[in-house]
């Protein structure tokens, strides 16, 4: 899982640039393509030239090579998906309103995503051993996120009696399970029907713990 930590060291070092020019950013979404329909196995440079409608050396000037243009675009999507999710909470909302955004966000995100919906449906394993808890840099990520947000509401108040660490490990095993089996009655696409089921999950969490 180290690719996985490098790629989000370079997502979050604010020194590290991706082309914001309309050929980068055509040359980005045509790997981006490609990689959807194929896997990044299967990526080629003479494939993403013709895809953008750019000369072959147009992309080797702009990225250098294969992996760089990888890594441009992991970084790239990669704040682009954190920025959203960061987006959709409220500061001043109450924490199930936060929650129910962040999650509902979290998992329309990663949905409607073209890599991250290919590795869901198509790699599953891929994705499970990516977020295995002894290694993964995106469960620390996420969880350590999670675990802030419920501090910082304790600190407000908000949640007494509930254990942050606890309770952020089962939301983030409860959002991958929505990832893995998109098939659900629960109404996830419904903030406020989210809010009252995230009402009632922390409610029992706190009564369990308190």
């Amino acid at each position: 899982m180290a690719e996985t930590a490098r790629i989000l060291r370079l997502a979050f070092d604010p020194t590290v640039r991706t082309p914001d020019d309309a050929t980068g950013e055509r040359i980005i979404d045509a790997a981006i393509e490609l990689i959807a329909a194929s896997g990044v196995r299967n990526l080629t440079m003479d494939d993403v030239a013709a895809r953008a409608r750019v000369g072959r050396m147009t992309v080797y000037r702009r990225f250098g090579g294969r992996q760089e243009l990888v890594d441009a675009l992991s970084v790239r999507e990669c704040r682009r998906c954190l920025s959203a999710i960061a987006a959709s909470v409220e500061q001043d909302a109450p924490i199930e309103a936060r929650a129910a955004a962040l999650f509902v966000t979290t998992i329309g995100v990663i949905r409607d995503h073209p890599l991250l919906e290919r590795l869901a449906r198509v790699e599953p394993d891929a994705l499970l051993e990516a977020l295995r808890t002894d290694e993964s840099a995106i469960f620390r990520l996420v969880h350590g996120f999670l675990v802030g947000l419920i501090e910082n509401a304790q600190a407000d108040g908000e949640l007494p009696g509930v254990d942050a660490v606890l309770t952020a490990e089962v939301a983030v095993r409860l959002g991958l399970s929505f990832v893995l089996m998109p098939r659900t009655a629960i109404p996830i696409e419904d903030p406020d029907q989210v809010r009252a089921l995230i009402g009632a999950i922390l409610g029992q969490t706190a009564r369990t713990h308190g």
